[in-house]
Formats: C-alpha cells, sequence, structure tokens
C-alpha cells in the first residue's frame, strides 16, 4: 500500500571528520562494549593514518546530493535530511531539526543493504532512540527494505569488477581469482540473524546471495567470499576466512592476480580502505600477486536511481525489483522489527 511522506532520512553510521574526532567517535561505537582503552588507541592509529577524517560522511553527502537530483528529475518535492548513529550530525539532532521544520512523516534509507542485528535492526534501534529523545512531536519514519539483490546494485558491483579486472597487467588476467569481501560478525550474531522461523543466518546467506548474483554478471563461475574487518576478543568465533588469510592461499592454487570485490559495502569506508586498500594490497605484494580493488557502488549514478526507486515503492506502491531466492525483509514503521524477535543482539563479551 502506499503511503506519505515529507522526506527523506538518509541513516548511516558516521564516522570523524578531524584528529579530535577520532576518541570520542571510538567510544561512541563502543559504549558498553569493555573494550580497553589500548585496542581503542590502536585503532584510532587507522583513523590517523588519514588525518582523522573517514571518508564515510563526505560520501554519504555525495549520494544526498544525487538522490536530490534524481528526486528533482523525477518531479518529486522531498527534502533529504541526514543523521548518524554515532557521530554527528546525530540522527537525535537531525529528527529534531526535522520535526522543527515540519516534517511529520519520513522515509529512512539506511546506507546498509542487509539484515541481521547490525545491518538492519539496529537502525531500528537507532529510529526508536531518536524519536524518544524528540518526543511525541517527533515524525512517523519508515525504515526502508533491505535491498541487498536489487538490479542496480548489482548492476553496480558487476561493472565495477570488470573496471577493476582492466586495471590488472593483461599477463595476468588468465590467472585471476574474483574474491568477494563483507564485514565479518561473530559467528552467533549471524546465527541470529534473520526471523526465527526462517532459520538464521540471514546475513551471510543475503552476502552470499549478492555475490552470486555479481559473479554471474560478470560471466564468473568460481569465486570466493570472505571476510573483513573482525574485532573483539580472539576467543570469540567470527565469521572467516580473513581476506587477508585467504590471499596466502591463493599463490598456491596457481593464481597470479586478485579482483576484491568489498560486497558488504555501499561505500569506500574506513574500513575498506585500510582493510583492503592498505593491510590486503600490502599482503598481494608481498605474495606477488597483482592486486585491484573494485569500486563500492555509492558513487555510482545507479545507486541514487535505486534509493529513488525504493522510495517509489512506498509512495507510489510499484513493485518491488529482486534478483535472488534469499528472503529480503523490510519496511520498518517507528523502528518496529518487521519480523517478532527478528535479528536479536547477541551480546559481544567484554574485550577485557
Amino acid at each position: 500500500m502506499a503511503r506519505a511522506a515529507d522526506a527523506l532520512l538518509l541513516l548511516s553510521f558516521g564516522g570523524p571528520e578531524g584528529p579530535e574526532d577520532v576518541l570520542p567517535f571510538l567510544e561512541n561505537v563502543t559504549r558498553g562494549r569493555g573494550v580497553p582503552p589500548e585496542r581503542l588507541a590502536e585503532v584510532a592509529q587507522h583513523y590517523l593514518h588519514f588525518g582523522g577524517v573517514s571518508p564515510i560522511n563526505a560520501l554519504n553527502r555525495d549520494i544526498i546530493a544525487a538522490v536530490e537530483r534524481e528526486l528533482a528529475a523525477a518531479g518529486a518535492d522531498l527534502p533529504v535530511y541526514f543523521g548518524n548513529r554515532n557521530w554527528h550530525p546525530l540522527v537525535e539532532d537531525t529528527l529534531s531539526r526535522m520535526a522543527a521544520d515540519g516534517v511529520r512523516s519520513a522515509l529512512v534509507f539506511p546506507t546498509s543493504a542487509w539484515g541481521g542485528y547490525s545491518g538492519c535492526r539496529q537502525y531500528d534501534e537507532d529510529i526508536v532512540r531518536a524519536r524518544t529523545a524528540v518526543g511525541s512531536g517527533a515524525p512517523e519514519l519508515v525504515k526502508l527494505r533491505q535491498y541487498f539483490d536489487h538490479p542496480l546494485l548489482v548492476a553496480a558491483f558487476a561493472d565495477a569488477v570488470r573496471a577493476a579486472r582492466d586495471t590488472l597487467p593483461a599477463e595476468t588476467r588468465d590467472g585471476v581469482r574474483l574474491v568477494f569481501t563483507a564485514h565479518s560478525v561473530p559467528v552467533a550474531a549471524d546465527a541470529a540473524a534473520g526471523p526465527p522461523a526462517d532459520g538464521g543466518h540471514l546475513y551471510s546467506r543475503q552476502v552470499a546471495e549478492t555475490a552470486r548474483l555479481c559473479a554471474a554478471a560478470t560471466g564468473v563461475d568460481d569465486y570466493d567470499v570472505v571476510w573483513q574487518s573482525r574485532s573483539g576478543p580472539p576467543r570469540i568465533p567470527w565469521l572467516d576466512p580473513d581476506i587477508v588469510d585467504h590471499l596466502e592461499t591463493l599463490p598456491d592454487k596457481g593464481f597470479r592476480s586478485v579482483i576484491v570485490c568489498p560486497v558488504g559495502f555501499v561505500s569506500d569506508h574506513l574500513e575498506v580502505i585500510w582493510d583492503l586498500d592498505n593491510e590486503a594490497a600490502a599482503k598481494a605484494g608481498e605474495l606477488g600477486i597483482a592486486f585491484a580493488r573494485a569500486a563500492t557502488p555509492g558513487t555510482d549514478p545507479r545507486f541514487a536511481e535505486m534509493v529513488v526507486e525504493l522510495i517509489g515503492e512506498q509512495l507510489r506502491g510499484i513493485a518491488p525489483r529482486r534478483l535472488g531466492a534469499v528472503p529480503g525483509y523490510g519496511c520498518t514503521v517507528d523502528g518496529a522489527p518487521c519480523a517478532v524477535d527478528c535479528c536479536a543482539s547477541v551480546r559481544r563479551p567484554s574485550s577485557r
């Protein structure tokens, strides 16, 4: 059923925009998880390597500008707001401004395509927290559905893989391995991802499905799905193998080059540019493997086109377009989960 909306809210993770922001930002991210100060200081160095600036906020502003252009071209008068979970502009502040601007209902586009706690349910919690902070005048918020298998997203990833292949030395392209990577999560969190009746593991299943669709679109039959950016105590199992460990297995299999596609990210987050462009690329160099990293889709014009299409599903009742066979869920209203007990949080043990 189509519904009305006064605005769109792009809801994201957030990132520091200067050296002085780094530790306060990391403290927000890890609040309540018992992460020791020395671990925060270690991660802070990743941000300080880039001047203390995460690319995520600037990239999100670029996405917003592209979405605004697409909306204008479609004749849709829908202002776009920007809010974050962990750093300014914080979603609570943005929602307060929306209320002051007279917004009574808005759609929410999360910068995560996935199910699971971190990729979906936590954004619902952000909505509830922000609406509670604003109080009785808070706009109604409808979070758009998961979009991991949207044809425009898959097409953007597939073209990025093709472009990455073209950057490899010609003599290595007949010995190239395509490797998809996404942010690792604890095994227990993945097991709890999705409605209980669906059997769990929704996040890893959706990542695998997007990788399958992208590989098929590029004519690749055999590829790998691996993980990156794990954190927390070593005794807690996370989804693996890690991308760097996996690269070490490629030379013995005869591969002379690798294309790494960060299929789990819509933009070049710090995890992409640090874990892939630095650590993974350096490991490939040590191993004598040519390395190419596919671009993330947020800068592709089709990404903004997809966002506007998702909006159209809600405002004009157009039929959703999906390529995959793995379930996808949404939408959620005012942060209410789209299924009972869906993607419940699995509390992480202290890192101490």
